[in-house]
């Protein structure tokens, strides 16, 4: 009986730490551990910050001279890897829900994509995402799939087929990255299960490869506590990734690192923390601290660099040869630092320097987001994820040119929109639908954010009918744009208020 009430006193003190101490901190600590808390809650729970407004990230983001910066989108929840297609569509992964995310590329030019849909569901933990050929690539926690992907329709065909399977997914980091490279090997990260400790599982804290089917499958770099980023130097092919250093040694070290990855190559980890002796287990292996290859480049301790993306189609002075790295922020500082995105520059002399490129995330302790991954399109438009706040900036080359409208706002229409079908009813069926309709938009918060005159805070109704048929304004209501919520509605639902909408504009 004594041995049950120390495991219950036990657990009891556990949850305690990892719950209540968060939330006391976040009302009570000083400056810097409220925002401590707010990530671990964030790590632990999926706890995020509120959706941030199109002009508050305007106002409160800094960005690069030569680019500009606005809210793409929001309210997509725990939102983690990017990659664009081919036509120009955004791909998500969402680890906690299973799903990959398509988010169909800005055809009308106002700024917000003009639709978002789930492409795959029923996934394991689903991070990092890839293309090649005509495929699709998911890095589940426990292995990888891959399914037929048509880039011109954003649409998967076939079965998803698991072609790596039994891959290692407990303790502390279980995400995997997969990118597919131009030699023909697809490349997987997989990160330590724990802080510092000798792993049993030889594939942890390492970077694999593979053929497209799954074949050949072996370790092609280890001493990797977590390599989240993976991409190849456009000048010379080289691989580069992020990793994450170790905790609980204080503020300041190690340092996390950019490696350049190189096979057989061994990293550090656990013996080794960038070029210095870990102090638990250095002395352990004395033939691992001496293989040991430093890092290209150091960033600030805890700062958690995550997504990695070298430029590869920027025409702005000065990123010729430069890549981009989301920093996550830490949470194993008395004071946050990181909670941005920073270019590195390559210079002649094969140095980088590191410049902040997207800043103003944390403020005082007031956090916006956590940047995670980055993309960039063909014509050099960068998109960055945030799963705090479950949002994507859209970083653009130049003066800001996006219009300053919320996600979910109803863009102006394009040229040559065809009828809206309103004429195929008879009077008396839209004299029928319109009662229904407007009972419909009255009956939900719909007037909160689309009043009918236009002020800071409204979301004008406008143009709808050159934008939408009927059908199409109701198939809008079956996934609608953040922030705009999915009401349960049925369909005769959807078409009443849809024939409402295009009607009273």
């Amino acid at each position: 009986m004594k041995i049950f009430k120390r495991l219950f006193f036990t657990v009891a003190v556990i949850l305690g730490l990892v719950i209540i101490t968060p939330l006391l901190l976040i009302q009570f600590g000083p400056a810097g551990w409220g925002t401590t808390s707010k990530v671990m809650l964030n790590m632990v729970f999926g706890y995020g910050g509120e959706a941030p407004s199109a002009s508050g990230v305007k106002q409160r983001l800094e960005v690069a001279d030569g680019f500009s910066v606005s809210l793409y989108a929001t309210g997509l929840g725990k939102i983690r890897f990017l990659k664009v297609t081919d036509s120009g569509d955004l791909l998500l992964s969402r680890p906690r829900s299973g799903e990959i995310l398509l988010l169909e590329r800005d055809g009308n030019g106002d700024g917000l994509p003009d639709g978002q849909r789930v492409l795959l569901a029923g996934l394991t933990r689903p991070h990092g995402l890839d293309i090649a050929g005509s495929w699709l690539y998911v890095a589940e926690s426990d292995g990888v799939g891959k399914i037929a992907f048509n880039s011109t329709e954003g649409a998967v065909s076939g079965d998803y087929q698991r072609i790596v399977s039994g891959l290692g997914d407990k303790g502390n980091h279980w995400t995997k990255t997969v990118r597919a490279s131009s030699d023909g090997w697809l490349y997987l990260s997989a990160g330590s299960t724990c802080n510092v400790c000798e792993e049993v599982d030889q594939q942890r804290a390492t970077i694999m490869r593979f053929r497209p089917d799954g074949s050949e499958f072996s370790i092609y770099a280890s001493g990797l506590r977590n390599s989240v980023g993976l991409d190849w130097a456009p000048w010379d092919n080289s691989l580069y990734a992020t990793d994450n250093g170790r905790d609980l040694l204080g503020d300041d070290i190690p340092p996390c690192e950019l490696n350049r990855i190189e096979e057989g190559g061994f990293y550090g980890w656990p013996y080794v923390n960038a070029s210095t002796p870990d102090p638990d287990l250095g002395e352990l292996n004395a033939s691992a601290v001496a293989q040991n290859i430093p890092p290209s480049h150091e960033f600030r301790a805890h700062n958690a660099p995550l997504g990695l993306r070298f430029l590869r189609r920027s025409a702005v002075a000065g990123f010729e040869r430069a890549a981009l790295v989301a920093l996550h922020g830490s949470w194993n500082r008395s004071v946050a630092d990181g909670y941005k995105v920073v270019s590195l520059h390559w210079q002649v002399d094969g140095s980088i320097v590191e410049k902040d490129f997207l800043s103003g995330f944390l403020q005082g302790d007031t956090l916006l987001g956590r940047p995670v991954d980055i993309a960039e399109d063909r014509d050099g438009t960068i998109f960055i994820s945030d799963d705090y706040s479950g949002s994507i900036y859209r970083v653009a080359i130049g003066e800001d040119g996006a219009p300053d409208l919320a996600p979910g706002a109803l863009a102006p229409p394009p040229q040559g929109r065809r009828d809206s079908g309103l004429a195929s009813y008879t009077g008396e069926q839209r004299r029928d639908l319109l009662a229904r309709g407007e009972i419909v938009y009255q009956s939900h918060p719909c007037s909160s954010c689309h009043m009918s005159g236009k002020t800071d805070s409204a979301i004008p109704l406008v143009g709808l009918a050159e934008r939408y048929t009927v059908a199409e304004l109701a198939a809008f209501f079956t996934a609608p744009t953040p922030p705009m919520p999915v009401f349960p509605l049925s369909v005769s639902d959807r078409e009443a208020l849809a024939v409402y909408l295009l009607v009273r504009q």
